[in-house]
């Protein structure tokens, strides 16, 4: 079923041209499938689902589907909403990536007998312990938990352009969505993919030659939308992708959905 369009997007004066030079996603070409989810927590109704259609022949993204406020209605669970949309997705589904830890730190999955991380042989602790020695002469850091935080935490904070501050796997404002990630996910036929919106957004702002400003205040409650509109206008002027007009207004408004939206696009 076909979507009605509207003539344009608006966030607090700025005027969103939606409309590519070509309507619509291309017709009968092959497709794929890539869904991105920004979870809330279990009890809220801030989770948002993203799908994007990518057609090589043409090199065109199309953002198909967009689910905002996901949440639970009366039995019936927000996880299992959020599992029954990715579920009733027509393949090819190439991947489903969340905005959330997948992988546990390595002391919660390991299995052998634990000496205590300071006696630890395993090559994730080393490295941790390696990272932790060469901060040292810079200024006096914390020590790591392994328990909590994972290799990629502190590579991401120290080995790439810019310093991004990813929060632990099992910190406490990451934990309980962890626990909800793996609750959903482990019931899922289709791959699912661990996304860094923040660090996909920096490489996309820098690909678009827009202000770094627009990634530091994307998900601000002042300024953050017209981030976002800024973002969206440009991509759509560069003919990046197709985004009904409607969902341009969804993506602006909401932080979240806006996530999900990196997350297919990663």
């Amino acid at each position: 079923m076909s979507r009605p369009r509207l003539s344009s997007a608006k966030s607090k004066g700025r005027r969103i041209r939606s409309e590519p030079k070509e309507i619509g996603p291309p017709q009968g070409l092959r497709q794929h499938r890539f869904m991105g989810v920004a979870l809330g927590g279990g009890k809220t109704d801030k989770t948002c689902l993203s799908v994007i259609e990518y057609f090589p022949e043409h090199r065109k993204l199309f953002l198909s589907r967009l689910f905002d406020r996901i949440k639970s209605e009366n039995e019936v669970s927000s996880d299992l909403q959020v599992h029954r949309l990715i579920e009733a997705c027509p393949p090819p589904l190439e991947s489903v990536a969340f905005d959330v830890p997948l992988q546990l730190p390595k002391c919660i999955r390991c299995t052998k007998t634990c000496p205590g991380f300071e006696e630890c042989t395993e090559p994730e602790i080393q490295w941790m312990w390696k990272q932790f020695h060469n901060r040292k002469g810079k200024s006096p850091p914390r020590l790591f938990t392994p328990y909590t935080e994972r290799c990629v935490e502190q590579y991401i904070q120290t080995e790439l352009e810019e310093p991004f501050h990813l929060s632990h796997a099992l910190g406490a404002n990451l934990g309980p969505l962890t626990a909800r990630a793996h609750f959903i996910t482990r019931r899922l036929k289709a791959e699912c993919v661990e996304v860094f919106p923040k660090l996909s957004l920096w490489r996309l702002v820098m690909a678009l030659n827009l202000a770094k400003t627009h990634l530091r205040y994307h998900r601000h409650w002042n300024g953050g939308e017209e981030s976002r509109a800024a973002i969206l206008e440009r991509m759509i002027e560069n003919n990046f992708a197709f985004i009904y007009d409607q969902d341009v207004k969804t993506l602006v408004d909401s932080p979240q959905a806006f996530d999900s939206f990196l997350c297919a696009l990663t």
